[in-house]
């Protein structure tokens, strides 16, 4: 009897321990994607006009393009995840025919709303059911969503270059 009360006793802890974790993950995941939509909006503000369709070498994207291949990654990512059909077709933002600053700052930041909202509307314990990204890679929701984060973190952050080269100097990084 004794060792059945101390089983109960630990399984509980355990399971208390994860969902505390979990939720913990839950609040994570939605500081980190409202500071880099700030974060986002400081690139996009800070380069200039003319610089939206700069392009460092003529095979690279544009900043605009960039900015919008970062949207569609987070609209194409979080539609998988929360298993919903995303409001925006794969690629639509990238081939967008408006790549002015104000456009591109709407689509973008619309993006960041998009995938803020749909982990708000998820429980802990959703955050921890599996989900198969682009048909073959089986992971957390969670661990999903850090995937989109690392997506939008590398195009962002290859805006860099693209507003030195614009003779703007980029944001201060914003780590918290």
């Amino acid at each position: 009897m004794k060792k059945a009360n101390l089983f109960f006793a630990l399984l509980f802890m355990l399971c208390s321990f994860q969902m505390l974790h979990a939720q913990t993950s839950k609040e994570d995941l939605v500081k980190d994607w409202v500071r880099a939509k700030a974060y986002t909006k400081e690139y996009l503000d800070v380069m200039p006009e003319n610089g939206y369709a700069l392009k460092p070498t003529p095979e690279m994207r544009s900043f605009a393009e960039q900015m919008l291949h970062l949207t569609d990654a987070n609209y194409s990512f979080t539609s998988t995840i929360a298993g919903i059909k995303s409001p925006m077709a794969m690629g639509e933002a990238e081939k967008t025919a408006d790549k002015s600053k104000e456009n591109v700052t709407k689509i973008v930041l619309a993006g960041y709303d998009y995938v803020i909202e749909n982990i708000n509307k998820m429980s802990a314990a959703q955050l921890n059911e599996t989900v198969k990204i682009f048909g073959r890679f089986e992971m957390t929701k969670a661990a999903a969503f850090n995937k989109c984060f690392e997506h939008q973190t590398h195009h962002r952050g290859q805006g860099t270059v693209y507003i030195r080269l614009a003779g703007a100097k980029p944001p201060q990084e914003k780590l918290f």
